[in-house]
Protein backbone atom coordinates (compact mmCIF):
# COMPACT_ATOMS: atom_id res chain seq x y z
CA UNK A 1 0.00 0.00 0.00
CA UNK A 2 2.48 2.46 0.69
CA UNK A 3 4.10 1.99 -2.67
CA UNK A 4 0.91 2.84 -4.36
CA UNK A 5 0.60 5.72 -1.78
CA UNK A 6 3.49 7.49 -2.90
CA UNK A 7 2.55 6.69 -6.90
CA UNK A 8 -0.65 8.13 -6.37
CA UNK A 9 1.14 11.57 -4.41
CA UNK A 10 3.25 11.72 -7.73
CA UNK A 11 0.40 12.64 -9.19
CA UNK A 12 -1.04 16.43 -9.71
CA UNK A 13 -3.91 16.10 -7.56
CA UNK A 14 -6.75 17.54 -10.46
CA UNK A 15 -5.59 14.64 -12.91
CA UNK A 16 -6.30 11.72 -10.00
CA UNK A 17 -9.27 9.48 -10.95
CA UNK A 18 -12.16 10.07 -8.40
CA UNK A 19 -11.95 6.51 -7.32
CA UNK A 20 -7.98 6.40 -7.02
CA UNK A 21 -8.96 9.62 -4.77
CA UNK A 22 -11.41 7.80 -2.40
CA UNK A 23 -8.73 4.43 -2.27
CA UNK A 24 -5.96 6.76 -0.75
CA UNK A 25 -8.99 8.02 1.75
CA UNK A 26 -9.77 4.74 2.52
CA UNK A 27 -6.45 4.13 3.06
CA UNK A 28 -5.70 7.12 5.40
CA UNK A 29 -8.54 6.89 7.32
CA UNK A 30 -7.70 2.64 7.88
CA UNK A 31 -3.92 3.86 8.62
CA UNK A 32 -5.78 5.63 11.68
CA UNK A 33 -7.23 2.47 12.77
CA UNK A 34 -4.70 0.42 12.86
CA UNK A 35 -2.83 3.35 14.83
CA UNK A 36 -5.50 3.82 16.95
CA UNK A 37 -5.66 -0.25 17.87
CA UNK A 38 -1.99 -0.30 18.58
CA UNK A 39 -2.51 2.54 20.85
CA UNK A 40 -4.89 0.65 23.07
CA UNK A 41 -3.19 -2.74 22.53
CA UNK A 42 -0.06 -1.32 24.37
CA UNK A 43 -1.89 0.51 26.79
CA UNK A 44 -3.85 -2.99 28.27
CA UNK A 45 -0.53 -5.21 27.77
CA UNK A 46 1.68 -2.02 29.39
CA UNK A 47 -0.59 -1.80 32.69
CA UNK A 48 -0.93 -6.12 33.13
CA UNK A 49 0.14 -7.21 36.41
CA UNK A 50 1.91 -10.32 37.74
CA UNK A 51 0.16 -12.74 39.11
CA UNK A 52 0.55 -12.66 42.66
CA UNK A 53 0.12 -16.07 45.36
CA UNK A 54 -3.41 -16.57 46.93
CA UNK A 55 -2.81 -15.09 50.16
CA UNK A 56 -6.23 -14.88 51.26
CA UNK A 57 -9.43 -15.39 50.10
CA UNK A 58 -10.22 -11.46 48.95
CA UNK A 59 -6.70 -11.78 46.89
CA UNK A 60 -8.63 -14.85 45.40
CA UNK A 61 -11.08 -13.20 44.21
CA UNK A 62 -9.66 -9.73 42.96
CA UNK A 63 -6.99 -12.33 40.74
CA UNK A 64 -10.08 -14.43 39.59
CA UNK A 65 -11.42 -11.06 38.43
CA UNK A 66 -8.89 -9.53 36.52
CA UNK A 67 -8.27 -13.09 34.85
CA UNK A 68 -11.56 -12.54 33.62
CA UNK A 69 -10.93 -8.51 32.68
CA UNK A 70 -7.80 -9.94 30.84
CA UNK A 71 -9.57 -12.42 29.10
CA UNK A 72 -12.54 -10.42 27.95
CA UNK A 73 -9.81 -7.98 26.99
CA UNK A 74 -8.02 -10.53 24.97
CA UNK A 75 -11.13 -11.65 23.20
CA UNK A 76 -11.83 -8.03 21.90
CA UNK A 77 -8.02 -7.48 20.70
CA UNK A 78 -8.34 -10.60 18.40
CA UNK A 79 -11.63 -9.54 17.21
CA UNK A 80 -10.31 -5.65 16.38
CA UNK A 81 -7.46 -7.53 14.40
CA UNK A 82 -9.68 -9.93 12.81
CA UNK A 83 -11.99 -6.63 12.14
CA UNK A 84 -8.54 -5.06 10.51
CA UNK A 85 -7.24 -7.87 8.58
CA UNK A 86 -10.85 -7.95 7.07
CA UNK A 87 -10.28 -4.37 6.01
CA UNK A 88 -7.23 -4.47 5.02
CA UNK A 89 -8.38 -7.20 2.44
CA UNK A 90 -11.05 -4.99 1.52
CA UNK A 91 -8.61 -2.05 0.83
CA UNK A 92 -6.24 -4.52 -1.67
CA UNK A 93 -8.80 -5.61 -3.72
CA UNK A 94 -10.53 -2.51 -4.20
CA UNK A 95 -7.26 -1.23 -5.11
CA UNK A 96 -7.40 -4.26 -8.06
CA UNK A 97 -10.91 -3.14 -8.80
CA UNK A 98 -10.31 0.56 -9.52
CA UNK A 99 -6.76 -0.31 -11.09
CA UNK A 100 -4.62 1.88 -8.71
CA UNK A 101 -1.68 0.96 -10.31
CA UNK A 102 -2.36 1.83 -13.60
CA UNK A 103 -2.90 5.67 -12.46
CA UNK A 104 0.30 7.34 -13.77
CA UNK A 105 -0.38 5.34 -17.03
CA UNK A 106 -4.22 6.93 -17.64
CA UNK A 107 -2.22 11.08 -17.78
CA UNK A 108 -1.37 11.97 -21.04
CA UNK A 109 1.93 11.97 -22.19
CA UNK A 110 2.30 15.59 -21.90
CA UNK A 111 1.42 18.07 -19.24
CA UNK A 112 0.87 21.19 -20.49
CA UNK A 113 2.25 23.83 -17.54
CA UNK A 114 0.06 26.84 -17.53
CA UNK A 115 2.68 29.28 -15.90
CA UNK A 116 4.48 28.96 -19.34
CA UNK A 117 2.51 31.54 -20.72
CA UNK A 118 4.10 34.09 -18.16
CA UNK A 119 7.33 33.45 -19.75
CA UNK A 120 6.63 35.14 -22.97
CA UNK A 121 5.33 38.33 -21.55
CA UNK A 122 7.14 41.75 -22.82
CA UNK A 123 9.06 43.35 -20.34
CA UNK A 124 8.09 46.26 -21.34
CA UNK A 125 4.23 44.38 -20.26
CA UNK A 126 5.54 43.42 -16.86
CA UNK A 127 4.75 45.79 -13.74
CA UNK A 128 6.82 46.60 -10.89
CA UNK A 129 9.54 44.35 -12.05
CA UNK A 130 12.21 47.16 -13.03
CA UNK A 131 13.53 47.22 -9.25
CA UNK A 132 13.77 43.49 -8.98
CA UNK A 133 15.43 43.36 -11.71
CA UNK A 134 18.42 45.46 -11.31
CA UNK A 135 18.44 44.04 -7.66
CA UNK A 136 19.12 40.42 -9.28
CA UNK A 137 21.54 42.05 -11.35
CA UNK A 138 23.77 43.57 -8.81
CA UNK A 139 23.73 40.55 -6.60
CA UNK A 140 25.13 38.45 -9.81
CA UNK A 141 27.64 41.10 -10.54
CA UNK A 142 28.88 41.93 -6.84
CA UNK A 143 32.23 41.94 -6.30
CA UNK A 144 35.57 44.09 -6.40
CA UNK A 145 38.27 42.30 -8.21
CA UNK A 146 38.03 41.13 -11.46
CA UNK A 147 38.83 37.81 -9.58
CA UNK A 148 36.27 37.78 -7.68
CA UNK A 149 33.30 38.59 -10.41
CA UNK A 150 35.05 35.74 -12.69
CA UNK A 151 33.43 33.13 -9.92
CA UNK A 152 30.71 31.07 -10.70
CA UNK A 153 27.50 33.20 -8.66
CA UNK A 154 24.32 31.44 -7.75
CA UNK A 155 21.22 33.45 -7.05
CA UNK A 156 18.14 31.64 -5.99
CA UNK A 157 14.30 33.60 -5.99
CA UNK A 158 12.35 32.46 -3.11
CA UNK A 159 8.38 33.07 -2.99
CA UNK A 160 5.45 30.98 -2.64
CA UNK A 161 3.30 30.31 -5.69
CA UNK A 162 1.99 33.31 -7.95
CA UNK A 163 4.56 36.06 -7.17
CA UNK A 164 6.31 35.96 -10.39
CA UNK A 165 9.25 33.99 -9.86
CA UNK A 166 9.56 32.50 -13.43
CA UNK A 167 8.58 35.36 -15.01
CA UNK A 168 11.13 37.73 -12.69
CA UNK A 169 13.99 35.07 -13.58
CA UNK A 170 12.98 34.92 -17.44
CA UNK A 171 13.25 38.28 -17.73
CA UNK A 172 16.77 38.48 -15.90
CA UNK A 173 16.91 35.81 -18.44
CA UNK A 174 16.02 37.42 -21.48
CA UNK A 175 18.27 41.06 -20.22
CA UNK A 176 21.52 39.02 -19.80
CA UNK A 177 21.67 35.99 -22.00
CA UNK A 178 23.49 37.76 -24.83
CA UNK A 179 26.77 38.77 -22.83
CA UNK A 180 27.15 34.71 -22.53
CA UNK A 181 28.65 31.71 -24.57
CA UNK A 182 25.90 29.33 -24.05
CA UNK A 183 22.51 29.63 -22.11
CA UNK A 184 19.45 27.37 -20.90
CA UNK A 185 16.46 27.98 -18.89
CA UNK A 186 14.81 24.86 -18.10
CA UNK A 187 11.80 24.13 -15.83
CA UNK A 188 12.28 21.46 -13.40
CA UNK A 189 8.80 20.98 -10.88
CA UNK A 190 7.79 18.44 -8.90
CA UNK A 191 8.95 15.03 -8.78
CA UNK A 192 11.40 15.48 -11.69
CA UNK A 193 12.97 13.00 -14.37
CA UNK A 194 16.33 13.87 -13.98
CA UNK A 195 17.50 12.59 -17.21
CA UNK A 196 14.92 14.85 -18.73
CA UNK A 197 16.05 17.49 -17.11
CA UNK A 198 19.56 16.90 -18.07
CA UNK A 199 18.42 16.17 -21.43
CA UNK A 200 16.63 19.64 -21.55
CA UNK A 201 19.57 21.34 -20.44
CA UNK A 202 22.05 19.98 -23.55
CA UNK A 203 18.95 20.65 -26.05
CA UNK A 204 18.88 24.28 -24.84
CA UNK A 205 22.62 24.37 -24.68
CA UNK A 206 22.49 23.06 -28.67
CA UNK A 207 23.89 20.03 -28.58
CA UNK A 208 23.46 17.60 -31.07
CA UNK A 209 23.37 14.56 -29.18
CA UNK A 210 19.37 13.88 -29.20
CA UNK A 211 19.79 9.85 -30.38
CA UNK A 212 22.84 9.66 -27.89
CA UNK A 213 21.49 11.53 -24.82
CA UNK A 214 18.59 9.17 -24.54
CA UNK A 215 20.41 5.86 -23.58
CA UNK A 216 23.07 8.00 -21.56
CA UNK A 217 22.74 7.57 -17.55
CA UNK A 218 22.41 10.33 -15.28
CA UNK A 219 26.51 10.46 -14.50
CA UNK A 220 27.11 10.42 -17.92
CA UNK A 221 24.99 13.46 -18.96
CA UNK A 222 26.42 15.30 -15.58
CA UNK A 223 29.53 14.24 -17.00
CA UNK A 224 29.19 15.26 -20.69
CA UNK A 225 27.84 18.46 -19.19
CA UNK A 226 30.63 19.39 -17.52
CA UNK A 227 32.63 18.63 -20.12
CA UNK A 228 30.81 20.93 -22.35
CA UNK A 229 30.38 24.05 -20.00
CA UNK A 230 34.35 23.87 -19.03
CA UNK A 231 35.53 26.27 -20.74
CA UNK A 232 32.53 28.25 -21.40
CA UNK A 233 31.22 31.30 -20.02
CA UNK A 234 27.26 30.09 -18.94
CA UNK A 235 24.15 31.00 -17.74
CA UNK A 236 21.95 28.13 -16.61
CA UNK A 237 18.03 29.03 -15.07
CA UNK A 238 16.73 26.32 -13.36
CA UNK A 239 13.24 27.05 -12.71
CA UNK A 240 10.92 26.04 -9.90
CA UNK A 241 13.25 23.31 -7.86
CA UNK A 242 11.09 21.78 -5.04
CA UNK A 243 13.90 19.50 -3.09
CA UNK A 244 17.44 20.01 -1.94
CA UNK A 245 17.92 16.92 -3.10
CA UNK A 246 17.12 17.85 -7.09
CA UNK A 247 19.66 20.37 -6.43
CA UNK A 248 22.27 18.79 -4.79
CA UNK A 249 22.46 16.48 -7.67
CA UNK A 250 21.72 18.86 -10.82
CA UNK A 251 24.62 21.13 -9.31
CA UNK A 252 27.61 18.58 -10.39
CA UNK A 253 26.56 19.27 -13.85
CA UNK A 254 27.69 23.19 -13.69
CA UNK A 255 31.63 23.76 -13.30
CA UNK A 256 33.29 26.30 -11.17
CA UNK A 257 35.20 27.79 -14.28
CA UNK A 258 36.48 30.70 -12.79
CA UNK A 259 34.97 32.84 -16.33
CA UNK A 260 31.94 34.57 -14.92
CA UNK A 261 29.05 32.35 -15.05
CA UNK A 262 26.13 32.43 -13.23
CA UNK A 263 23.15 30.44 -12.54
CA UNK A 264 19.66 31.30 -11.17
CA UNK A 265 16.89 29.07 -9.64
CA UNK A 266 13.41 29.94 -8.78
CA UNK A 267 11.98 27.70 -5.75
CA UNK A 268 9.01 28.20 -3.37
CA UNK A 269 10.96 26.20 -0.82
CA UNK A 270 13.13 27.98 1.84
CA UNK A 271 15.51 25.34 2.36
CA UNK A 272 16.14 24.67 -1.72
CA UNK A 273 16.87 28.30 -1.60
CA UNK A 274 19.50 28.02 0.83
CA UNK A 275 21.31 25.33 -0.85
CA UNK A 276 21.39 27.32 -4.12
CA UNK A 277 22.66 30.55 -1.96
CA UNK A 278 22.28 34.54 -3.14
CA UNK A 279 19.11 33.98 -1.54
CA UNK A 280 16.26 36.97 -3.39
CA UNK A 281 12.88 37.29 -1.32
CA UNK A 282 10.24 37.84 -3.83
CA UNK A 283 7.80 40.15 -2.23
CA UNK A 284 4.05 41.23 -3.33
CA UNK A 285 3.43 43.94 -5.38
CA UNK A 286 3.17 47.43 -3.96
CA UNK A 287 -0.81 49.68 -3.64
CA UNK A 288 0.46 51.09 -6.70
CA UNK A 289 1.46 49.01 -8.88
CA UNK A 290 -1.41 46.72 -7.83
CA UNK A 291 -3.53 49.10 -9.22
CA UNK A 292 -0.93 49.67 -12.19
CA UNK A 293 -1.64 45.89 -13.01
CA UNK A 294 -5.30 45.87 -12.67
CA UNK A 295 -5.67 48.99 -14.74
CA UNK A 296 -3.48 47.47 -17.36
CA UNK A 297 -5.54 44.04 -17.85
CA UNK A 298 -9.08 45.49 -17.35
CA UNK A 299 -8.47 48.34 -19.93
CA UNK A 300 -5.51 47.43 -22.44
CA UNK A 301 -1.53 48.91 -21.98
CA UNK A 302 -2.39 52.06 -21.92
CA UNK A 303 -4.96 52.07 -19.01
CA UNK A 304 -8.08 53.90 -17.87
CA UNK A 305 -9.01 55.31 -14.42
CA UNK A 306 -11.92 54.02 -13.45
CA UNK A 307 -15.16 55.94 -12.27
CA UNK A 308 -15.55 57.32 -9.01
CA UNK A 309 -18.24 54.64 -7.79
CA UNK A 310 -16.16 51.83 -8.73
CA UNK A 311 -13.00 52.55 -7.52
CA UNK A 312 -13.94 52.01 -3.72
CA UNK A 313 -15.17 48.16 -4.34
CA UNK A 314 -11.81 47.98 -7.04
CA UNK A 315 -9.31 48.96 -4.12
CA UNK A 316 -11.67 46.26 -1.65
CA UNK A 317 -10.68 43.31 -4.67
CA UNK A 318 -6.98 44.35 -4.90
CA UNK A 319 -6.68 44.26 -1.37
CA UNK A 320 -8.12 40.74 -1.01
CA UNK A 321 -5.43 39.75 -4.00
CA UNK A 322 -2.85 41.08 -1.71
CA UNK A 323 -0.29 42.27 -4.02
CA UNK A 324 0.06 38.63 -5.57
CA UNK A 325 0.75 39.05 -9.69
CA UNK A 326 -1.22 36.11 -10.62
CA UNK A 327 -4.05 36.98 -7.96
CA UNK A 328 -4.96 40.64 -9.95
CA UNK A 329 -4.51 39.16 -13.17
CA UNK A 330 -7.03 36.28 -12.62
CA UNK A 331 -9.69 38.80 -11.11
CA UNK A 332 -8.88 41.62 -13.03
CA UNK A 333 -9.17 39.00 -16.20
CA UNK A 334 -12.66 38.03 -15.07
CA UNK A 335 -14.24 41.68 -14.12
CA UNK A 336 -12.93 42.01 -17.61
CA UNK A 337 -15.77 40.10 -19.37
CA UNK A 338 -18.63 41.37 -16.35
CA UNK A 339 -20.62 44.63 -15.90
CA UNK A 340 -18.88 47.00 -13.74
CA UNK A 341 -22.57 46.59 -11.80
CA UNK A 342 -21.26 43.02 -10.98
CA UNK A 343 -18.16 43.82 -9.83
CA UNK A 344 -18.92 44.17 -5.47
CA UNK A 345 -20.38 40.49 -6.44
CA UNK A 346 -17.04 39.44 -7.05
CA UNK A 347 -15.33 40.66 -4.02
CA UNK A 348 -17.75 38.99 -2.18
CA UNK A 349 -17.51 35.80 -3.42
CA UNK A 350 -15.14 33.15 -1.81
CA UNK A 351 -11.81 32.70 -3.35
CA UNK A 352 -12.35 32.38 -7.27
CA UNK A 353 -15.82 31.29 -6.45
CA UNK A 354 -17.09 28.67 -9.31
CA UNK A 355 -16.31 30.03 -12.11
CA UNK A 356 -16.26 28.13 -15.15
CA UNK A 357 -12.58 30.17 -16.74
CA UNK A 358 -9.54 28.85 -18.05
CA UNK A 359 -7.47 31.50 -17.02
CA UNK A 360 -9.34 30.65 -13.00
CA UNK A 361 -8.63 26.69 -13.32
CA UNK A 362 -5.12 27.91 -14.47
CA UNK A 363 -4.51 29.79 -11.65
CA UNK A 364 -5.96 27.03 -8.71
CA UNK A 365 -3.60 24.84 -10.53
CA UNK A 366 -0.49 27.13 -10.19
CA UNK A 367 -1.39 28.06 -6.80
CA UNK A 368 -2.09 24.56 -5.55
CA UNK A 369 1.72 23.82 -6.44
CA UNK A 370 2.61 25.85 -3.33
CA UNK A 371 0.20 23.77 -1.08
CA UNK A 372 -0.13 19.82 -2.87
Amino acid sequence: MRTALVKVSNVPLDQLDPLVKLWANEVRELSYVIEDSLDSFMVFFQGLEPTKPHTTFVAFINNMRNKITEFKMRHKIANDIKDIESQVTKVKERYDRYKVHGVAANLATTMVDPRLSVMYNKVSNLVGIDKPIDEIMKSLSEGCHMAERSKLKTVSIVGFGGLGKTTLAKAEYDKLNKKFDCVAFVPVGQNPDMKKVLGDIIHELGLQMCNVASVMDVRQLINHLRKFLLNKRYLIVIDDIWDVQTWDLIKYAFPHNNLGSRIMATTCICEVAKKVGGIYNMKPLSDDNSKKLFSTRIFGEEGTSLDNQFVEVSDKILRKCGGVPLSIITIASLLASKQREDWPMVYDSIGFGHEDNEVVQNTRKILSFSYY
